[in-house]
């Protein structure tokens, strides 16, 4: 072999040699623009170069590593078309770009111009966070992004997230994921048609129809977002959460599962699936899952269901909580008439300031009411007014007893002072005593007596219901039975005092007891006012 054959020879085992870097293409590389990079030849085990059709290309076989800018390509082998600046690949094929998306698959095609890849057969894209998997992968390295059409499957630590389509955006770190998206993970199951999730902070966010079942409760939504990690979520448009003994519906929702709060707002509902039975409702309801407590505030609705006559409580505030935990005893003054007891019940209602308590048979007004579902009673404080068609109750304090949800008894303590109209006249009948206690049935009020102190004022009529005369009395308990709404019978019980007089004769201070003052302006009219702002 002459000297300039082996100089040859030794340049082509230079070229050979897998540790030298080298550049294809060249300045007349078709479509290339002047921004484009062209791809670099970093090492293979073997290569040869072959010309067709006036096209350059490089086939590289075993372990390749080629280069453009910052983005690492790896395979089996390669073909690399150095006048395109474009390659195709196959096997263990690896995209490193720039070490923050890692893509593999089989097949690879790439447009060094575009920096457009496609990716085929068993591709996996992950970004340090999570893995997607599917058998379609187009993605563009210049902005990190990717699309899939034919399936696919994104792993994060314990969550799975499966779609028909999708988009995969590197440097935001989101997925949107479209049809039959399906997510699962230890604490939730996420079915919709379009759902984006990051993989970095776990972000799921919600644009259409979407259900999330969960071991205790399930969500509607069509607009919103959950944080997997944190269990953080908003919802808005309507969402609802349903569980076996409730569901919540509201404009708004925020919730964190991870210490069991809540907030409704904007015509928040609240309705009881279980003996409970009642609804309430707000413009803002705040809850603690993990201690049953809520708290109501922008015209608060409560409503106890009934079959025919569903009573309204409204306040400024509603407090409702466990009464196992309540920071003090109750008064056990229902067990004397037959407690309604459920063990289930372990709620109390708490109303502040401006309560007003409306049904077709009943109404009230107090500035305090505590209502317990245990015993079925509401207990009205601070200035509590009760009517019942032409009657009026007023007391220190009032409680109300019920069954299956209808007043049954009243307990008045202290300043009992009970009224009856008569029909439409400026005539009250009126009882007047310590106490008093007050029986109703199917709502209507049948009957009341009064112990201690007791004074009456009693309108007698005749059988053409004309006025006789007026009848004052005192005793030591005085009964008042009721027929249609209308005094029937008044009984008396010891130290009986009392005295008859022609109603034409009675002065206009006789006419009424100490005491008395007809409050119909502070009535309740219907349910509708009191559902209404107020001023």
């Amino acid at each position: 072999m002459n000297k300039i054959g082996y100089i040859l020879l030794l340049c082509l085992f230079i070229v050979i040699n897998t540790n030298a870097q080298y550049k294809f293409g060249g300045t007349n590389a078709v479509g290339l623009d002047s921004n484009a990079k062209l791809i670099e030849f970093l090492s293979a085990e073997t290569y040869n170069v072959k010309k067709m059709d006036s096209m350059d290309f490089l086939i590289l076989v075993g372990h390749v590593n080629i280069k453009q800018g910052k983005t690492l390509l790896y395979g089996d082998s390669i073909i690399l078309n150095t006048t395109l600046n474009t390659l195709e690949g196959f096997g263990n094929i690896h995209i490193n770009d720039a070490d923050s998306v890692h893509t593999y698959s089989d097949y690879l095609k790439y447009n060094g111009n575009t920096k457009k890849a496609i990716l085929r057969k068993k591709v996996r894209l992950t970004d340090g966070r999570g893995i997607l998997t599917t058998d379609s992968l187009d993605y563009d390295v210049s902005v990190k992004i990717g699309s899939f059409l034919k399936g696919a499957k994104l792993v994060r630590n314990s969550t799975t997230l499966t779609s028909l389509e999708g988009f995969y955006y590197g440097v935001t770190r989101d997925v949107i994921f479209r049809k039959k998206v399906d997510l699962k993970d230890p604490e939730s199951h996420i079915v919709t048609d379009t759902l984006e999730y990051n993989t970095y902070s776990q972000l799921t966010n919600f644009i259409s129809p979407t259900k999330i079942i969960t071991k205790t409760r399930t969500i509607r939504t069509s607009n919103g977002n959950y944080n997997l990690g944190t269990r953080k979520g908003y919802l808005y448009d309507r969402s609802s959460i349903d569980d076996s003994t409730y569901r919540f519906i509201a404009d708004e929702m925020a919730i964190d599962d991870s210490l069991g709060l809540g907030e409704f707002r904007g015509n928040a509902i609240y309705r009881s699936k279980d003996s409970a039975s009642f609804d309430l409702m707000a413009n803002n309801i705040k809850t603690n899952r993990k201690k049953d407590i809520m708290l109501a505030t922008e015209l608060p609705t409560l409503y106890i269901k009934q079959k025919k006559d569903t009573m309204l409580i409204t306040a400024d505030t509603l407090y409702a909580a466990r009464i196992d935990d309540l920071p003090r005893k109750m008064n056990k003054a229902r067990d004397s008439v037959g407690v309604l007891k459920d063990s289930s019940l372990n709620n109390y209602f708490e109303a502040f300031h401006h309560v007003k308590v409306y049904s077709d048979s009943l109404q009230a007004s107090c500035d305090s009411l505590f209502y317990a579902l245990s015993d079925s009673t509401i207990r009205l404080l601070s200035n509590p007014i009760i009517w019942s068609n032409n009657n009026q109750i007023t007391g220190d304090t009032i409680y109300m007893f019920l069954n299956n949800r209808k007043p049954e008894q009243l307990l008045v303590f202290e300043n009992a002072f009970a009224i009856n109209r008569v029909d439409t006249t400026k005539y009250f009948n009126q009882l007047k005593g310590n106490k008093l206690t007050a029986w109703f049935e199917d709502g209507a009020l049948v009957k009341m007596k009064t112990k201690g102190g007791a004074e009456n004022i009693y309108f007698a009529l005749d059988e053409e219901k004309k006025f006789v005369g007026i009848n004052y009395s005192t005793a030591q308990s005085i009964e008042v039975n009721f027929e249609n709404n209308e005094v029937s019978k008044v009984i008396f019980i010891n130290q009986l005092n009392g005295k008859m007089s022609p109603l034409g004769q009675t002065k206009n201070e006789e006419l009424k007891i100490k005491g008395f003052k007809w409050l119909e302006d502070l009535r309740p009219k219907n349910k509708y006012e009191i559902l209404s702002p107020k001023n």
